[in-house]
Protein backbone atom coordinates (compact mmCIF):
# COMPACT_ATOMS: atom_id res chain seq x y z
CA UNK A 1 0.00 0.00 0.00
CA UNK A 2 1.11 3.74 -0.84
CA UNK A 3 1.64 6.55 1.83
CA UNK A 4 -0.92 8.28 -0.25
CA UNK A 5 -3.32 5.34 -0.09
CA UNK A 6 -2.85 5.18 3.89
CA UNK A 7 -3.49 9.04 4.45
CA UNK A 8 -6.71 8.85 2.49
CA UNK A 9 -8.30 6.02 4.18
CA UNK A 10 -7.16 7.49 7.77
CA UNK A 11 -9.42 10.68 6.52
CA UNK A 12 -12.17 8.07 4.99
CA UNK A 13 -11.91 6.28 8.81
CA UNK A 14 -12.45 9.52 10.29
CA UNK A 15 -14.79 10.79 8.38
CA UNK A 16 -17.58 7.49 8.34
CA UNK A 17 -16.73 7.38 12.13
CA UNK A 18 -18.56 10.56 12.70
CA UNK A 19 -21.50 10.06 9.88
CA UNK A 20 -22.22 6.80 11.68
CA UNK A 21 -22.60 8.11 15.18
CA UNK A 22 -25.63 7.96 17.52
CA UNK A 23 -26.28 9.68 20.51
CA UNK A 24 -28.34 7.18 21.66
CA UNK A 25 -26.89 4.98 24.33
CA UNK A 26 -28.16 1.23 23.84
CA UNK A 27 -25.09 -0.26 24.29
CA UNK A 28 -25.84 -1.27 28.13
CA UNK A 29 -29.94 -0.32 27.94
CA UNK A 30 -30.39 -4.20 29.03
CA UNK A 31 -28.01 -3.58 32.22
CA UNK A 32 -29.59 -1.68 35.04
CA UNK A 33 -28.31 -1.06 38.49
CA UNK A 34 -30.79 -2.31 41.65
CA UNK A 35 -32.08 1.31 43.10
CA UNK A 36 -30.26 1.66 46.33
CA UNK A 37 -32.55 4.19 48.08
CA UNK A 38 -30.82 4.51 50.97
CA UNK A 39 -26.36 5.19 50.52
CA UNK A 40 -24.72 4.50 53.35
CA UNK A 41 -22.07 6.74 52.08
CA UNK A 42 -21.05 11.03 52.01
CA UNK A 43 -20.66 11.88 48.28
CA UNK A 44 -17.87 14.07 48.83
CA UNK A 45 -16.27 10.57 50.05
CA UNK A 46 -16.23 8.70 46.50
CA UNK A 47 -13.15 8.44 44.51
CA UNK A 48 -12.84 8.52 40.75
CA UNK A 49 -9.31 7.57 40.66
CA UNK A 50 -8.25 4.58 39.31
CA UNK A 51 -5.03 2.46 38.42
CA UNK A 52 -4.01 0.07 35.71
CA UNK A 53 -0.99 -0.18 33.24
CA UNK A 54 1.71 0.86 36.13
CA UNK A 55 -0.23 3.93 36.39
CA UNK A 56 -2.89 6.33 38.32
CA UNK A 57 -5.51 8.12 36.74
CA UNK A 58 -7.58 10.90 38.41
CA UNK A 59 -10.46 9.44 36.54
CA UNK A 60 -11.79 6.19 35.07
CA UNK A 61 -12.02 7.14 31.50
CA UNK A 62 -9.94 7.94 28.80
CA UNK A 63 -9.72 9.37 25.33
CA UNK A 64 -9.62 6.12 22.95
CA UNK A 65 -7.66 5.73 19.39
CA UNK A 66 -8.88 7.78 16.96
CA UNK A 67 -6.56 8.68 14.18
CA UNK A 68 -3.31 9.65 12.97
CA UNK A 69 -1.55 9.49 9.59
CA UNK A 70 -2.29 12.61 7.50
CA UNK A 71 -2.56 16.52 7.37
CA UNK A 72 -6.16 16.70 8.41
CA UNK A 73 -5.74 14.14 11.17
CA UNK A 74 -3.02 15.82 12.37
CA UNK A 75 -5.26 18.59 13.00
CA UNK A 76 -7.40 16.53 15.00
CA UNK A 77 -5.32 14.78 17.51
CA UNK A 78 -4.12 18.41 18.22
CA UNK A 79 -7.65 18.75 19.34
CA UNK A 80 -8.01 15.61 20.99
CA UNK A 81 -4.60 16.44 22.75
CA UNK A 82 -5.77 19.92 23.93
CA UNK A 83 -8.81 18.54 25.59
CA UNK A 84 -6.99 15.96 27.17
CA UNK A 85 -4.45 18.35 28.71
CA UNK A 86 -7.24 20.63 29.99
CA UNK A 87 -9.64 17.89 31.37
CA UNK A 88 -6.58 15.97 32.81
CA UNK A 89 -7.50 12.93 30.51
CA UNK A 90 -5.35 10.32 29.21
CA UNK A 91 -5.32 9.54 25.52
CA UNK A 92 -4.32 7.22 23.05
CA UNK A 93 -3.42 7.96 19.23
CA UNK A 94 -4.91 6.11 16.07
CA UNK A 95 -2.06 3.14 14.33
CA UNK A 96 1.14 4.47 14.16
CA UNK A 97 1.47 2.18 11.24
CA UNK A 98 1.63 4.75 8.65
CA UNK A 99 4.66 7.16 10.32
CA UNK A 100 6.40 4.01 10.48
CA UNK A 101 6.47 3.78 6.93
CA UNK A 102 6.79 7.34 6.03
CA UNK A 103 8.35 9.71 8.66
CA UNK A 104 6.79 12.84 7.13
CA UNK A 105 3.90 11.68 8.96
CA UNK A 106 5.24 11.60 12.29
CA UNK A 107 4.33 15.05 13.20
CA UNK A 108 0.52 13.98 12.89
CA UNK A 109 0.96 11.62 15.86
CA UNK A 110 3.40 13.51 17.72
CA UNK A 111 1.90 17.05 18.16
CA UNK A 112 -0.26 14.95 20.82
CA UNK A 113 2.98 14.71 22.73
CA UNK A 114 3.99 18.99 21.88
CA UNK A 115 0.32 19.58 23.33
CA UNK A 116 0.48 17.51 25.97
CA UNK A 117 3.75 17.22 27.44
CA UNK A 118 2.97 16.17 30.74
CA UNK A 119 0.04 13.67 29.91
CA UNK A 120 -0.29 10.35 29.75
CA UNK A 121 -0.34 9.26 25.90
CA UNK A 122 -0.65 5.45 24.63
CA UNK A 123 1.02 4.86 21.48
CA UNK A 124 -0.79 2.23 19.24
CA UNK A 125 -0.04 -0.06 16.72
CA UNK A 126 -1.32 -3.87 15.36
CA UNK A 127 -0.62 -6.74 17.42
CA UNK A 128 1.42 -8.18 14.73
CA UNK A 129 3.98 -5.72 15.29
CA UNK A 130 7.73 -6.62 15.58
CA UNK A 131 9.43 -5.23 18.79
CA UNK A 132 11.45 -2.54 17.06
CA UNK A 133 8.30 -0.76 15.96
CA UNK A 134 6.61 -1.04 19.02
CA UNK A 135 10.23 0.88 20.66
CA UNK A 136 9.37 2.91 17.60
CA UNK A 137 5.95 3.59 18.29
CA UNK A 138 6.26 4.74 22.08
CA UNK A 139 9.78 6.59 21.22
CA UNK A 140 8.03 8.73 18.51
CA UNK A 141 5.37 9.95 21.36
CA UNK A 142 7.03 9.52 24.28
CA UNK A 143 4.29 7.38 25.53
CA UNK A 144 3.54 6.00 28.86
CA UNK A 145 1.67 2.83 27.43
CA UNK A 146 1.62 1.05 24.52
CA UNK A 147 -2.04 -0.42 22.96
CA UNK A 148 -1.63 -3.19 20.42
CA UNK A 149 -4.94 -3.01 18.70
CA UNK A 150 -6.55 -6.76 17.45
CA UNK A 151 -8.66 -6.20 14.44
CA UNK A 152 -9.27 -9.15 12.54
CA UNK A 153 -12.83 -8.64 11.11
CA UNK A 154 -11.94 -4.88 10.10
CA UNK A 155 -8.88 -6.73 8.24
CA UNK A 156 -11.02 -8.94 6.47
CA UNK A 157 -13.56 -6.48 5.25
CA UNK A 158 -10.86 -4.17 4.04
CA UNK A 159 -9.78 -4.52 0.48
CA UNK A 160 -5.85 -3.52 1.46
CA UNK A 161 -6.51 -5.98 4.44
CA UNK A 162 -4.29 -8.15 6.33
CA UNK A 163 -5.11 -12.03 5.30
CA UNK A 164 -2.51 -13.74 7.63
CA UNK A 165 -3.12 -13.81 11.39
CA UNK A 166 -1.28 -16.99 12.20
CA UNK A 167 1.87 -14.98 13.90
CA UNK A 168 -0.52 -12.71 15.46
CA UNK A 169 -0.58 -14.26 19.04
CA UNK A 170 3.21 -14.98 19.69
CA UNK A 171 4.10 -11.30 18.01
CA UNK A 172 2.22 -9.95 21.29
CA UNK A 173 4.02 -12.28 23.49
CA UNK A 174 7.26 -10.86 22.35
CA UNK A 175 6.22 -7.76 22.73
CA UNK A 176 5.00 -7.93 25.90
CA UNK A 177 8.04 -9.74 27.04
CA UNK A 178 10.47 -7.19 26.34
CA UNK A 179 9.03 -5.52 29.97
CA UNK A 180 10.00 -1.80 28.33
CA UNK A 181 6.96 -0.21 28.63
CA UNK A 182 3.15 -1.34 29.80
CA UNK A 183 0.91 -3.09 27.08
CA UNK A 184 -3.19 -3.03 26.04
CA UNK A 185 -4.39 -5.11 24.17
CA UNK A 186 -7.40 -3.45 22.61
CA UNK A 187 -9.93 -5.01 20.45
CA UNK A 188 -11.12 -2.55 18.18
CA UNK A 189 -15.23 -2.65 18.43
CA UNK A 190 -15.74 -6.71 17.90
CA UNK A 191 -15.32 -7.99 21.29
CA UNK A 192 -13.86 -10.75 23.35
CA UNK A 193 -14.32 -13.88 25.04
CA UNK A 194 -12.89 -14.86 27.95
CA UNK A 195 -10.85 -17.79 26.19
CA UNK A 196 -9.74 -14.99 24.04
CA UNK A 197 -8.59 -13.19 27.24
CA UNK A 198 -6.90 -16.49 28.70
CA UNK A 199 -4.90 -17.02 25.74
CA UNK A 200 -3.81 -13.63 25.82
CA UNK A 201 -3.30 -13.81 29.54
CA UNK A 202 -0.75 -16.81 28.96
CA UNK A 203 1.05 -14.44 26.67
CA UNK A 204 2.28 -12.38 30.08
CA UNK A 205 -0.37 -9.81 28.69
CA UNK A 206 -1.51 -8.10 32.25
CA UNK A 207 -4.41 -5.28 31.52
CA UNK A 208 -6.94 -5.75 28.17
CA UNK A 209 -9.29 -3.48 26.33
CA UNK A 210 -12.39 -5.77 25.62
CA UNK A 211 -13.51 -3.39 23.21
CA UNK A 212 -16.96 -4.18 22.32
CA UNK A 213 -19.37 -3.78 19.67
CA UNK A 214 -21.90 -1.35 20.18
CA UNK A 215 -19.86 1.81 19.19
CA UNK A 216 -17.86 2.93 16.31
CA UNK A 217 -18.16 -0.50 13.95
CA UNK A 218 -14.78 -0.80 11.61
CA UNK A 219 -16.68 -3.76 9.56
CA UNK A 220 -19.87 -1.38 8.54
CA UNK A 221 -16.55 1.52 7.53
CA UNK A 222 -14.90 -1.29 5.76
CA UNK A 223 -17.76 -2.61 4.20
CA UNK A 224 -18.59 1.55 3.08
CA UNK A 225 -15.36 2.30 2.06
CA UNK A 226 -15.64 -0.80 -0.55
CA UNK A 227 -19.06 0.06 -1.52
CA UNK A 228 -19.92 -3.71 -3.30
CA UNK A 229 -21.38 -4.80 -0.10
CA UNK A 230 -19.66 -8.15 -0.09
CA UNK A 231 -19.04 -8.48 3.35
CA UNK A 232 -22.20 -6.55 4.79
CA UNK A 233 -23.10 -9.71 6.98
CA UNK A 234 -20.01 -8.76 8.92
CA UNK A 235 -21.74 -5.76 10.35
CA UNK A 236 -23.48 -7.86 13.61
CA UNK A 237 -20.32 -9.55 14.12
CA UNK A 238 -18.69 -9.88 17.58
CA UNK A 239 -19.96 -9.42 21.58
CA UNK A 240 -21.11 -6.37 22.75
CA UNK A 241 -19.50 -4.67 25.19
CA UNK A 242 -22.03 -5.54 28.06
CA UNK A 243 -21.44 -9.05 27.01
CA UNK A 244 -17.80 -9.32 26.68
CA UNK A 245 -17.98 -7.65 30.65
CA UNK A 246 -20.15 -10.17 31.81
CA UNK A 247 -18.30 -13.38 30.23
CA UNK A 248 -15.34 -12.14 31.49
CA UNK A 249 -16.09 -11.68 34.80
CA UNK A 250 -12.89 -12.46 37.65
CA UNK A 251 -10.54 -12.28 35.36
CA UNK A 252 -7.14 -11.86 36.80
CA UNK A 253 -6.41 -9.23 34.34
CA UNK A 254 -6.96 -5.68 34.74
CA UNK A 255 -9.83 -4.87 32.27
CA UNK A 256 -10.77 -1.81 30.71
CA UNK A 257 -14.45 -1.24 28.94
CA UNK A 258 -14.40 0.78 25.37
CA UNK A 259 -17.05 0.45 22.34
CA UNK A 260 -20.72 2.60 22.55
CA UNK A 261 -20.10 4.55 25.85
CA UNK A 262 -22.38 7.40 25.75
CA UNK A 263 -23.11 8.48 29.11
CA UNK A 264 -21.34 8.33 32.76
CA UNK A 265 -24.15 6.19 33.55
CA UNK A 266 -22.65 3.83 30.68
CA UNK A 267 -19.06 4.06 32.27
CA UNK A 268 -20.41 3.70 35.79
CA UNK A 269 -22.26 -0.08 34.38
CA UNK A 270 -18.41 -0.88 33.02
CA UNK A 271 -16.86 -0.26 36.29
CA UNK A 272 -19.45 -1.95 38.55
CA UNK A 273 -19.02 -4.80 35.58
CA UNK A 274 -15.39 -5.32 36.20
CA UNK A 275 -13.26 -2.66 34.55
CA UNK A 276 -10.47 -0.47 35.71
CA UNK A 277 -11.01 2.15 33.63
CA UNK A 278 -13.69 3.18 30.08
CA UNK A 279 -12.56 4.33 26.69
CA UNK A 280 -14.36 6.20 24.75
CA UNK A 281 -13.89 7.76 21.40
CA UNK A 282 -17.24 8.48 19.01
CA UNK A 283 -18.85 10.92 22.27
CA UNK A 284 -15.82 12.46 21.94
CA UNK A 285 -15.10 12.68 18.14
CA UNK A 286 -19.20 14.26 17.99
CA UNK A 287 -18.65 16.68 21.03
CA UNK A 288 -15.40 18.31 19.57
CA UNK A 289 -17.63 18.62 16.10
CA UNK A 290 -20.08 19.96 17.77
CA UNK A 291 -18.06 23.24 19.13
CA UNK A 292 -15.94 25.67 17.71
CA UNK A 293 -12.81 23.44 18.36
CA UNK A 294 -14.06 20.74 15.02
CA UNK A 295 -15.98 23.38 13.29
CA UNK A 296 -12.91 23.82 10.34
CA UNK A 297 -12.53 19.90 10.70
CA UNK A 298 -13.71 19.27 6.64
CA UNK A 299 -13.93 15.53 7.03
CA UNK A 300 -16.20 15.25 10.10
CA UNK A 301 -18.69 17.67 8.22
Amino acid sequence: MDDQQRSRRKDEHIALAYRQYSADSIAFQDIRFAPQSLPAFHKGEVSLQTQFAGQAFDAPFYINAMTGGSTRTKQLNQKLAIIARETGLAMAVGSQSAALHDADLISTYRIVRTENPDGSIFANLSADSSVDNARRAVDMLGANALQLHINVAQELVMKEGDRDFSNWLRAIEKIVAIQEFPVIVKEVGFGMSRDLMEQLQDTGAKTIDIGGKGGTNFAKIETDRRRDGAYQFLEDWGFTTAESLLDCQNSSVEILASGGIKTPLDIVKCLALGAKSVGVAGAVLHQLKKNRYGANYPDVA
